[in-house]
Parts: C-alpha cells; structure tokens; sequence
C-alpha cells in the first residue's frame, strides 16, 4: 500500500506542477504578509502559480494580467484543517478500527461545497474522516481547484495523516450496536490493541525485508492486511495522527499513547477543554485545531470557554481555528475575527491562526500560509481588513489561478459590470452593515 501510494501522489505531483499555474500581478493593495509586515500600496507578482515578488516597489514584468485592488486587503488564502467538504461519504461506520480507507478515494471534485467554501478566501483544506471510529480513515489535504480532476486537488509530497477519535462519538455508535467499544475505556483497548498489532505486523516484515537484503533464498512474504499496513505507515512516520478529542483527560491521553508507540500526533481537532491543560499540550507541541465559540452541544462540550483561547495562546500553544462545517469553512475570517472579542491576542497573531499556523498543522509552512518569495501564490482579496465584522472576499486566487470572483459570481453585483473593478466599500449594503458595527481600524489595533 506505501508504494502504490507513492506511486500515485508522484503522479499527482507531474500532472500538478504541469498544468494551470498562472501568471498574475495584484497592484494596489494593503498587503498581509503574516510574517513580514503590513505592506500599505503594494503589489504581488505570481509567476508560474508561485510568488516573485511581494513589495511597495515592485517592478510587473511585460505581459503579465495585472489587476487593480486599490483600497482592498491582499492575504495568503486561508487554510481549513478540519474539513469534511467535497466527499462523496464522510464515515466508514462498520468497524472501529479502519485505517484501510482512503479519503482521496471519495474525493468529489465537482461538489458545490468547493465553491461555497472558495467564496470565503479558502484555498486549501485538510477533508477527513468522520469521528464514528476510534481509528478512521487517512484524511486528504487539498487546493480547492473546482472541477478539476481528483489529481490536480491533491497536494503532492504532504504527509497525510490519520483521523482518530476518542469519546462520545465512536462509544455511542458501537454501544448502540452492542459492540466494543461502549466506553471510554472500550476506546483505549480498541486504539491499543490495533497498535500493537501493527508493531508486530511490522516486525513480520521488517525481519522478512532484512533477510531478503541479505540475501536469504526461499523466503515467503507475510501476507498482506490492508490496515495493518497503513498503520504500519504511522509506525514508520509516513502518516501522522489528528485526533478528535474533547475532554483534558483524553487530551493528555492520546498524548501519552502516541508517545508510548512513538508515533507523531500534529492536531487535536475541537480540542474543547484544552485551556485546562494548556501546559501540557504547548510541552507536547502538538497543534490546538478548534472553534472559538462552540460548546453545550453534548456533555462533553459543556466546559468550552472562548476565554480559553487566550489562555492557550498564553502558554505557547500553536492555535488553529478550522471549521468541521460545510458551512462555517467559508466564514473562517468571521470566525477569527470572534477572538478579538474575548481576547487580547494581537491581529497578526489571530490571522496566523486561519493562514499559516493551519499551514505548520498540515506540514505545509514552507509552502503556504504567508506571502513570501516562493511561496504558492494562494491569496485572498477582501474589500476591508479580513477581520472586520462587515467585510467580504472578493477574490480567491490558487496557484495565480482565480476561482472565485466576487464580481462574477455574487447577484448583488451587475451582470454588466467590468470585470474586476471591485464594488465600492461605501456601497449601499456595506453601509447599512457599518451601521450595525463600528469598522475595524487596524492601524489602531481594531475594534474589539
């Protein structure tokens, strides 16, 4: 299964780097670097999909589409690390342990969930498994490329990783079957007992790879077991884990289990308690992937506190709000925009949390996640600072390629408007939502 798996995403990666990549110059703008800085009038040149140039400066080289975002607000493409969107099926629910199931597989390039969620500035998402196993299925990182073929959604060269879920979820859907697990203990032996079955499934061929390299005739192959060979890869640190987890007890304990067989856990998907035991996680430098305002929807979500964020952040935990909604990934700015209403984090700091600290928790900061040099040319254009309560994405750009544009695609815009001069901010709609809010004035710090 390794192989054929790195067969395929080599594959991706030729088709990937070989088609679509544009040219394209956004002059103008207020820019948000995320890591260097505000850049006021400046412009950004992508260059076959990947950033040239990002300044106050910046010469446009001849026969590049430059388009004008004068008064807009240019940022990298915001990133959804906890997704479920353009997937044909979301849970394989008849087992608890099926880490045999890929999500690349149910990828559904055409699904209208792509292009609701494009419409909020959101470039890439990481689409998963559901939460109904204790051991899901391997989750898929994607650029979200609307209707093109499966091949050219996939990122090439990420290491994928794979959905694990602990509490309510998978107890209650194999307790109502009358199977294991129906308790939180059910869900540590189930987690543990596939683990050690993969040390030893490991075992079996390492000793077979290492007799045939030594040149041992007569050898016969164990035999093949699909799940035990994606395990196999989390063994072997070619997968990495996401885990749903709620509670701080079972926070700390996938912690330790992970550490116990040394595998490599990057987030904690909702996370609700996680303020309770802030230390703990910021010591394990794993990633917090949750909502800021969600909580009292079950009883293990009964203690989420908005607060917590600053508490969190306080003790050096890598913060990331992602969505688990069809709906709410398109809102991720809006929703950003909440923690400056019960915190004090600085925007910057806020912003990183929808753009490249989502990027670290997919092991894709090299990449994207902040307007650098380099960097994939993945950007949002909002009419007013993203993390205004009344602002709107006008354009969502992946790789140079726009697929999303406000002035095409909204019916509050005239089918007969020029093609990319952007609606005013003093429009008709933006004022009536000003009234209800004072306008986010970031030179200040905002309005909290």
């Amino acid at each position: 299964m390794g192989r054929r798996l790195i067969v395929i995403l080599a594959s991706f990666a030729v088709v990937a780097s070989c088609v679509w990549a544009q040219d394209l110059a956004l002059k103008g703008g207020t820019i948000l670097t995320i890591t260097d800085g505000t850049i006021e009038n400046g412009t950004l040149v992508i260059q076959n999909g990947k950033i040239t140039a990002v300044g106050k400066n910046v010469k446009i080289p001849s026969g590049i589409k430059v388009i004008d975002v004068t008064g807009k607000y240019i940022m990298p493409g915001v990133i959804d690390s906890h997704s479920h969107i353009a997937l044909t099926d979301v849970n394989e629910a008849t087992d608890p342990v099926t880490p045999q199931i890929w999500m690349w597989e149910a990828l559904e390039p055409g699904s209208d969930s792509i292009r609701k969620t494009l419409a909020g500035g959101v470039t890439t998402v990481k689409t998963m498994h559901g939460s109904a196993n204790v051991i899901g299925g391997v989750n898929v990182t994607i650029k979200l490329k609307y209707d093109r073929p499966v091949e050219e959604l996939i990122i090439p060269g990420v290491r994928q990783q794979l959905k694990m879920a602990l509490g309510e979820n998978p107890k209650r859907v194999y307790g109502s079957k009358q199977r294991t697990p129906s308790t939180r203990m059910g869900n540590a032996y189930v987690a543990r007992k596939a683990f050690i079955e993969a040390k030893e499934y490991k075992a079996k061929w390492d000793k077979y790879e290492k007799d045939k390299a030594s040149g041992k005739k007569d050898l016969t192959p164990p035999k093949k077991d699909l799940r035990m060979e994606t395990l196999k890869m989390v063994l072997e640190k070619k997968l990495s884990i996401d885990c749903h987890t709620y509670r701080a007890d079972e926070i700390v304990w996938i912690i330790n289990f992970c550490k116990e067989f040394n595998i490599d856990l990057l987030q904690l998907s909702h996370c609700i308690d996680g303020y309770k035991v802030a230390d703990v996680m910021a010591e394990a430098g794993i990633f917090y992937g949750g909502w800021v305002d969600w909580w009292g929807f079950k009883e293990e979500a009964y203690d989420g506190c908005p607060y917590g964020m600053q508490i969190m952040h306080d003790a050096g935990v890598k913060m990331v709000i992602n969505s688990d909604s069809p709906v709410e990934g398109r809102y991720l700015f809006r929703v950003a925009a909440k923690v400056l209403k019960y915190t004090d984090i600085p925007e910057n700091e806020v912003l990183k949390m929808i753009t490249l600290n989502s990027a670290k928790s997919l092991e894709l900061g090299d990449r994207i996640g902040s307007l650098k040099k380099g960097k994939d040319g993945d950007i949002a254009v909002f009419d007013k600072h993203p993390l205004d309560t009344t602002t709107k994405c006008l354009m969502t750009i992946i790789e140079g390629e726009i697929f999303f544009d406000y002035t095409k695609e909204s019916v509050t815009v005239s089918s007969k408007g020029e093609q990319h001069r952007f609606p005013s901010s003093d429009s008709h709609f933006d004022s009536i939502e000003a009234s209800r809010a004072p306008s986010h004035k970031s030179d200040k710090g905002g309005s909290r």
